[in-house]
């Protein structure tokens, strides 16, 4: 992070610093969005205001059908994406990246432990009742509570909240989390260790309110239409499962008269040549990515609609540690070496992705990993040193190594894995079966350890590198594949208590240090957000972390 090195308070005046600061300016033309209007009036002489469409209404592409809508059970892009619109935190992520006041108007720490939050008096749900201090301490114990079984309840673990490990561990009750409300609209969150990105983590839809008595009035059906109450820029209106999720603008919203767009449509497109063909037939609006054959071509014909930016991510191949041969860091070796990262980047994507030799990428803010030894040798010399490793562990054309690689349903997705296991056949004589899932049974199956390697991508939940390093923890909720090294976990959690910028540095490149040498995934690209978007969206924003919000958008006149 690029903030000061002894971080002792947070205001709103001084949150805006706190994430993504250094980040360009967006390279759109768009200006920001006018003050609300219902439709397209006159433009009187002069006037600059752009002119906004009669009908306000957004359809955007999004990947897959959602495992789910509930905050508390998400862990994935196209869940989130949709939560965004539904639910706001205390705080929110602003076009670059930064930082923004949402429930939560003010705070202030005395000692990057000890969090105040003053709440928004105007918030409310979308049945009337005022969002309070208590409705995010029923969320932040549901999140940990073993109960609920929450995928992401580590990231309530990662900051140290006050007895979060022990909660999840099934070691205390839930009612012991150090998050209390002092009143309706105080909200206090309490550290074991100064984390003083901490500000930062709150974006993310793990950390949003929920409606209590709504979900112990429906249970598991709470997120049906009809039933879901939401405290974010809309509502639920319709989910029609494997066609389309529809969200209306929520008249209950604080920031309502400031919302321009009334109906945001969800489509659950696994196909990225649909997707781009549903956009050319001007039945999408915003797809969620470009068919990678397509994109130099669309680039050239529709130079306006293309719209690629910086990703706080890595695209890698997850090694099942657990699991033979793959427990033999030979074998884990041999197979990262052999992948050819430039053509995987260069010929295969070719939408400005890099090749990745690190699990955290450059995009990040304030940290820059050094390049591991073996990814400053030739593709040549890497081949040379995979047929050796692998022949090592005991595998050579006698004995072949075979084992099955697993992606979910995405065109993109296929591609790499065949190009992947061509140069894993050309280089090491290696026999992978490619097995395809759709999102929610590739979900479970990594989840439970039935896998022998994975294609995994993992994106920033904050801009900071520690929300990459993080993933490899050995008590990592999405450390699938069981990857386990007591010193890397130690170098995270001394990280924590580090406020120094630099000093914290150096812990986090001696993870990256140890992650090349034991190399439990193989990273393979740096990931970019490439997207086709209508020239007539405004408001499109540049953010690092893919972070949008319809409610920061509007469509206009065309």
């Amino acid at each position: 992070m690029t903030h000061n090195k002894n971080l002792l308070a947070v205001t709103v005046a001084s949150a805006f610093a706190l994430f993504g600061c250094d980040k360009p300016q967006p390279t759109s033309e768009t200006p920001a969005a006018p003050a609300k209007q219902e439709s397209a009036a006159p433009q009187a002489k002069g006037d600059t205001t752009p002119a906004l469409a009669a009908v306000q209404e957004l359809v955007k592409g999004n990947g897959s059908e959602p495992a789910t809508l509930d905050p508390a059970k998400t862990e994935g892009a196209p869940e989130s994406n949709i939560q965004r619109d539904l639910f706001e935190g205390l705080v929110t992520s602003g076009p670059n990246g930064e930082v923004r006041p949402a429930v939560a108007q003010s705070w202030e720490t005395p000692d990057n432990k000890v969090y105040t939050f003053h709440l928004r008096q105007d918030a409310k749900w979308s049945n009337g009742d005022p969002v309070t201090a208590g409705d995010f301490v029923y969320a932040f114990r549901r999140v940990v509570d073993p109960k609920t079984a929450s995928p992401y309840s580590w990231y309530l673990e990662i900051p140290t909240i006050v007895n979060a490990s022990d909660i999840i561990a099934g070691k205390k009750a839930p009612a012991e989390l150090g998050i209390k409300a002092i009143d309706d609209h105080t909200l206090q969150i309490s550290l074991e260790k100064p984390v003083p990105y901490f500000i930062s983590m709150l974006a993310h839809t793990t950390t949003y309110p929920e409606p209590q008595k709504v979900i112990e009035q429906y249970g598991d059906q709470w997120t049906r239409p009809g039933n879901m109450v939401t405290n974010g820029a809309y509502t639920l209106q319709e989910w029609v499962v494997n066609e389309r999720i529809v969200l209306a603008r929520s008249k209950t919203y604080w920031d309502h008269a400031h919302t321009q767009i009334n109906k945001v449509t969800y489509l659950p497109i696994q196909s990225q040549n649909a997707d781009m063909n549903r956009y050319l037939a001007g039945e999408v609006d915003m797809t969620y990515e470009i068919p990678i054959e397509q994109f130099k071509r669309l680039q050239r014909e529709r130079p306006q609609d293309v719209r690629v930016t910086g990703y706080v991510g890595t695209y890698y191949y997850e090694f099942n540690c657990k699991k033979p041969p793959f427990d033999d860091v030979r074998v884990r070796k041999a197979l990262s070496f052999a992948i050819d990262r430039n053509i995987i980047a260069d010929a295969v994507m070719g939408q400005g992705q890099k090749p990745a030799y690190t699990l955290v990428p450059e995009y990040v803010d304030g940290f820059v990993a050094s390049e591991p030894a073996w990814g400053k040798l030739t593709q040549a010399e890497r081949d040379t040193q995979a047929k050796a490793l692998l022949k090592a562990a005991g595998f050579d054309a006698q004995h072949p190594l075979r084992f099955e690689l697993l992606y979910n349903t995405s065109e993109n997705h296929k591609k790499v894995a065949v190009a992947v296991a061509a140069m894993w056949k050309k280089t090491l004589g290696v026999d992978v079966a490619l097995v395809n899932q759709e999102w929610k049974t590739y979900l479970e199956t990594k989840s439970s350890g039935q896998f022998d390697v994975a294609r995994a991508g993992w994106i920033a939940d904050y801009d900071e590198a520690s929300s990459m390093l993080d993933l490899k923890q050995t008590t990592h909720g999405n450390n699938d594949g069981k990857y386990a090294n007591p010193k890397y976990d130690e170098l995270m959690a001394q990280s924590r208590t580090v406020l120094d910028t630099e000093a914290r540095n150096k812990l986090y490149g001696e993870a990256e240090a140890l992650l090349a040498e034991d190399m439990p995934i193989a990273p393979i690209y740096q990931y970019v957000t490439a997207r086709l978007v209508k020239p007539y969206v405004g408001g499109y924003p540049n953010n690092p972390l893919d972070n949008l919000y319809t409610k920061d958008m509007y469509i206009l006149a065309h």
